[in-house]
């Protein structure tokens, strides 16, 4: 395992070494800064910022405190803008070639500042819209839904990741706006811990002053799985938020089936875990799954609705089209297969850059009809 640990965090190390390199050498052969006061100073920011997120990322899952908090979230800003920026190399050179071809007298130097002036612009909106949490409405049709059901309204929250970017403050802002909603009851899908070090009774205690109706329910996703996933799952009890683990319950009428995120990932142990629970059919059911996997066997077992998170819709592209090429038209919003319908949550934080541009942060409202 630690092997392979290695190998992985060595080859992310090397692709952002590449990326740096890119983006400082586009910087310099387009405006011709090379012998400039300030170069050398630069540089050695420039390879500092480049080991910057996997060394602090290694320490915020052994230690907790302020320092570590404030590097984390610092070199987890400049990954997000290091990505604006790759992209503003590229679209650099690409220009440049563009006008090259077509004989359009444009100086290098402007092209290069225009699409980097853009870049820095779109990762500061990309910031500020991160911490804009909208309210989406949604309407589902359930066959045969008992009629206390009707009318009935369930809010869907997933991917908080409580930790060092986002804690306590954050968890208040989301049940405070839940509170003022007043569903009669909470989905919350996984990945309310980012997995690092923290301490998760006290980001979480807010949850307990959240009390819908019907209870809040919750499965883990593949951030409570990072380590000994019990002790997020104590802390989610001690809110008292209901675990779903791997089972089936009955909420008024409906049934209710929560799958832990490491069960889901395997197809026949998530078959399993699906046929013990023996839906009827003449009972509508939603499934609570972290992520939007393994639909063929949620429809073919006779789901009626599942509730998903985890694909953050991308957070800001190129990773919105990387995720659309993944999960495809599941990546976000309602969608069917079959006789399922699924709803997919772009989520409400975010995971390593705190940032989003055009996937904003959402909590989600059902209301249920027949």
């Amino acid at each position: 395992m630690r092997v392979r640990i290695t190998i992985f965090t060595s080859i992310i190390q090397a692709i952002l070494f590449a990326v740096h390199w890119f983006v400082y050498a586009t910087w310099m052969s387009f405006r011709g800064a090379a012998k400039t006061p300030g170069v050398t100073a630069a540089k050695i920011i420039l390879v500092l910022l480049s080991v910057s997120f996997v060394i602090t990322s290694l320490l915020a899952f052994r230690y907790s405190n302020m320092l570590i908090r404030i590097f984390y979230t610092i070199s987890a800003v400049w990954l997000g803008m290091l990505s604006f920026f790759f992209l503003a190399a590229s679209l650099s050179w690409f220009t440049r070639t563009a006008t090259m071809l077509l004989g359009l007298p444009v100086h290098k130097q402007t092209i290069a500042l225009l699409f980097f002036v853009l870049a820095a612009c779109a990762g500061a909106c990309a910031i500020i819209n991160a911490f804009w949490i909208r309210v989406r409405r949604i309407s589902v049709k359930l066959a045969n839904l008992p009629e206390s059901w009707r009318g009935r309204v369930a809010a869907l929250v997933s991917d908080v990741h409580l930790g060092h970017v986002r804690g306590r403050g954050f968890t208040q802002r989301i049940v405070h706006m839940l509170i003022q909603l007043r569903p009669d009851v909470v989905f919350i899908t996984g990945d309310l811990f980012d997995g690092t070090s923290a301490n998760l009774e006290r980001v979480a205690k807010p949850w307990v002053h959240l009390a819908p109706p019907l209870g809040a329910f919750f499965v883990a996703g593949n951030h409570e799985e990072f380590s000994n996933h019990s002790k997020y799952l104590e802390a989610v009890r001690a809110s008292g938020i209901r675990v779903l683990d791997n089972e089936k319950i009955s909420l008024d009428g409906v049934d209710l089936v929560g799958v832990h995120h490491g069960a889901l990932v395997h197809s026949d142990t998530f078959r399993s875990i699906l046929r013990k629970a023996s839906l009827d059919p003449k009972r509508p059911s939603i499934l609570l799954a972290h992520a939007p996997d393994q639909l063929q066997i949620a429809e073919e077992e006779g789901v009626s609705l599942q509730l998903s998170g985890h694909t953050h819709r991308g957070q800001f592209f190129p990773w919105t089209w990387v995720t659309s090429r993944i999960y495809g038209p599941f990546v976000y919003g309602l969608k069917r297969l079959g006789r399922l319908l699924v709803y997919t949550t772009s989520g409400a934080g975010t995971w390593g850059p705190p940032m989003r541009l055009g996937a904003s942060p959402e909590l989600v409202l059902i209301h249920f009809e027949s």
